[in-house]
């Protein structure tokens, strides 16, 4: 139970080696095992962590822009990251005056901030004269109201989320495993998106480090203990290692750093309310075991303290038995009903000591002589939170709990989760955990917040998914003698297409590198090949081209799937095996080639067309110049947005429909990728507000966890983004800290339009840049999104 920090010879619960770790993929993962993630609104821990400091509701004195240097009251309506939607005090229920500002640039102070500078507190012209008492209606409004906290809006925690308040070093108070009326207080080492490494204030080394998420009701902050008139004590297991002078000292020196830095009460306001129990003394339960959570066994309730706490103890017939016990409330994680094994399917432990193979229930409480704990002690105990048998996630190692490990139900059974740990020695059992543990996390939360993932064993995957893997049947003939004639820019031949032979061969294909090479095609790398191919064979022709097509692709194996689909039942054809690399792995399919000259044409326009690029982008036509198409005008872009209405641009070459439009595996899946992405704190529907900003709510900014300063989080921008060129768009990202990365815009053909549609999401798949620069670049989009607003969108 307090082997937080896991022994350092505990080889046989973590991977002997991280070497796999850097290759591991959480997307590449699910897509070639075509499994699921659970969805992250299933971890509701998670959920709450990521929402703002600030609340709805809360009051603050904001700058008046229709009067200089005069502020006035406004309630904060609703949160997105580090904007907040706002409405002037004295507009009640009217909504049409709401606007959004950024923490982190606006001019935002506590209220009670005027009267202690002597500035003016003036209400808005528009709502000037709906009360001839502003004073009065003024001391109504905020009778009861709570004012945004002034540590938030200024000073180094400004804007900050509630779990990145808590810094390391932070002291906090935390009550014992086997008593509720005991606490002792510890400090952060470490904050893992809220998951706290917890030393216990006088220890130095690491050794009884305790892992607890901020929002345990273990956790409370310092001074709870005295103000509730508990005892503050460390923990019997520890008391000895120190003398009680020297505990008593390390207390009172941690109670001096955390007057000077004061962890901010605000940590505790999303800490849920404990409900009153009705469990009493000798009531038998069902209960997943605190010490070696891979089975249930039957516990018994020993102690009741009082309304919100009771004290379990595994049940231990040997007379030689050593009490295993710990404290619990009505919530904790768990605690079943007796039977729930049963009516579940699933063994249950039999006490130790117990004499009979097999443990009944009936016979069991008739010779102790003890009853059940009614059902309705367990309000909750088959609620499965949306999870299901196969997802995916991140867990943590129950025995090593410094180890987070990839892990995949394998059953459900009400609100318990088997869970097989990935990367452990497969003589590890499965292991079990309520569907309320906060030791559960959604995939692609430690990648998100830099922490070391326990990945499977072997890399990603050895059951490649193959795009129809070419079975032996379908392998090539010999090739033929003309097949070796390379097929570089070489001297024309004469060739007689009205011949039999002529039929077969074409002359050159040519690659057009100024044409639009869609959203599959990466533009520097068709710049980077020959002019064009040819004369030769029309089947070894074409192979050849497409065979770099997929090579300049971002994602060669995507490519390869779209080239399958190719086909007519006109055509004169020959099947091929084309191959793509894509990190490390090869694919391999089967592709139709025409063979006939007459067909190619044809054939070059499907294929471009299934690619959603330029018909001419390899054609047995050159362009000189400008494409017939007119496809220099083409953007990657496929929607843009003008202050709030949606206007579809036009159709990609070819009548395809277009990527987003088409569902494929990879953007369901992409879906389930856990993004920290800020949620509104409030239920009210702004979804216009939050349009006419994003265009979308999709498009709401993440949680980039980047520190700034004021001046340079504030943009100021000379013409509206939504106008800009790709070359504008470079010439931008020049002149941010991500310089390097100005190419890939330039080889995107990304211009202001699609610069605002850019999420974290999208710039990790489409620019395959891993999380620490894609979270860099986001940061700099976001500066532009928040600056159009601010000048454009009104």
């Amino acid at each position: 139970l307090n082997d937080a920090g896991g022994s350092p010879n505990s080889g046989l619960w973590h991977a002997d080696s991280m070497e796999e770790e850097a290759d591991f993929n959480w997307e590449e993962y699910l897509e070639e095992t075509g499994a699921t993630a659970a969805p992250h609104t299933a971890f509701k821990h998670v959920d709450i962590s990521l929402q703002s400091s600030f609340q709805p509701g809360m009051k603050l004195e904001v700058a008046n822009k229709s009067s200089p240097d005069t502020y006035w009251v406004a309630t904060i309506v609703t949160t997105c990251g580090q904007l907040l939607l706002l409405r002037f005090s004295g507009y009640g229920d009217d909504r049409k005056a709401d606007f959004w500002c950024d923490v982190m640039t606006s001019e935002l102070h506590p209220v009670g901030w005027c009267s202690q500078n002597n500035k003016t507190l003036q209400p808005p012209e528009a709502i000037k004269e709906k009360y001839s008492d502003w004073t009065d209606f003024l001391i109504q409004d905020l009778t009861g109201s709570r004012t945004a906290p002034a540590n938030l809006l200024e000073g180094p925690l400004r804007g900050k989320n509630t779990v990145d308040l808590i810094v390391e070093g932070s002291v906090i108070e935390v009550r014992d495993l086997t008593d509720p009326s005991l606490y002792w207080a510890a400090r952060v080492a470490q904050n893992v998106g809220g998951r706290l490494r917890l030393r216990h204030v006088g220890l130095q080394d690491d050794a009884h480090d305790t892992w607890l998420f901020y929002l345990d009701v273990r956790l409370r902050p310092l001074g709870w203990a005295q103000e509730n008139r508990l005892s503050l004590e460390p923990p019997a297991e520890l008391r000895g290692l120190k003398s009680a002078l020297e505990w008593q000292e390390a207390l009172e020196a941690a109670r001096s750093e955390a007057q000077r830095n004061p962890l901010p009460l605000e940590v505790f306001k999303d800490h849920a309310d404990l409900t009153k129990h009705s469990f009493r003394t000798g009531m038998k339960l069902e209960m997943v075991s605190p010490s070696e959570p891979f089975h249930i066994c039957p516990v018994s309730v020993t102690q009741v303290y009082n309304e919100h706490y009771f004290q379990v103890t595994v049940d231990d017939l040997t007379p030689e038995a050593t009490p295993l016990s710990l404290v619990c409330h009505s919530e904790s994680p768990g605690i079943l009903p007796v039977q729930w094994c049963l009516k579940n399917g699933i063994g249950l432990e039999r006490p130790r000591g117990y004499l009979s193979q097999d443990f009944d229930w009936a016979d069991y409480l008739k010779q102790s002589g003890t009853e059940t704990a009614p059902d309705a002690c367990f309000p909750d105990a088959w609620q499965s939170r949306g999870f299901a048998k196969d997802m995916w996630l991140e867990a943590v190692n129950p025995v090593r709990p410094t180890e987070v490990c990839v892990a995949q139900i394998t059953q459900v059974r009400g609100r318990l989760l088997w869970l097989r740990l990935e990367g452990l020695p497969k003589s590890v059992p499965e292991c079990i955990v309520d569907v309320e543990s906060m030791d559960i996390f959604p995939v692609g939360w430690c990648e998100t917040n830099a922490y070391l993932l326990t990945p499977p064993l072997k890399p990603v995957c050895q059951q490649q998914k193959k795009i129809a893997v070419v079975q032996p049947e379908k392998q090539l003939a010999p090739p033929q003698p003309v097949e070796t004639i390379p097929l570089n820019l070489c001297e024309p031949i004469a060739m007689d297409t009205g011949s039999a032979n002529g039929r077969y061969c074409c002359s050159r294909i040519y690659v057009n590198h100024r044409c639009f090479s869609g959203p599959y095609l990466n533009k520097g790398r068709i710049a980077e090949l020959p002019q064009a191919v040819g004369p030769g064979k029309c089947t070894l022709v074409l192979k050849e081209v497409l065979s770099m097509l997929i090579n300049a692709a971002y994602k060669p194996g995507r490519v390869l799937r779209e080239l399958q689909d190719v086909e007519d039942q006109h055509w004169d054809c020959h099947e091929e095996t084309l191959k793509a690399k894509y990190k490390g792995k090869t694919y391999r399919s089967s592709i139709r080639i025409v063979r006939l000259a007459e067909q190619i044409p044809d054939f070059c326009r499907k294929v471009c067309g299934k690619l959603q690029c330029c018909p001419n982008l390899f054609s047995p036509v050159q362009v000189t110049d400008q494409c017939p198409e007119s496809c220099s005008m083409q953007t990657k872009t496929k929607y843009t947005y003008y202050y709030g209405k949606k206007k579809k641009l036009s159709k990609p070459f070819g009548g395809e429909e277009s990527l987003e439009a088409k569902p494929t595996r990879r953007r369901k899946k992409r879906k389930a990728i856990f993004v920290q992405k800020k949620r509104r704190s409030s239920a009210v529907d702004y979804t216009p507000s939050i349009k006419v900003l994003y265009g979308d709510e999709s498009l709401c900014p993440v949680a980039l966890q980047v520190e700034c300063s004021e001046a340079e989080c504030q943009l100021v921008l000379e013409r509206n983004p939504l106008e800009w060129s790709v070359e504008d768009v470079v010439t931008f990202i020049t002149s941010t800290d991500c310089a390097a990365l100005a190419n890939i815009f330039q080889e995107q053909d990304i211009d202001g339009q699609a610069l605002l549609l850019l999420t974290l999401p999208t710039v990790q798949e489409c620019m395959e840049l891993k999380l620490g620069p894609a979270i860099k670049l986001c940061h700099q989009i976001e500066r532009v999104k928040v600056a159009f607003y601010a000048q454009y969108a009104n």
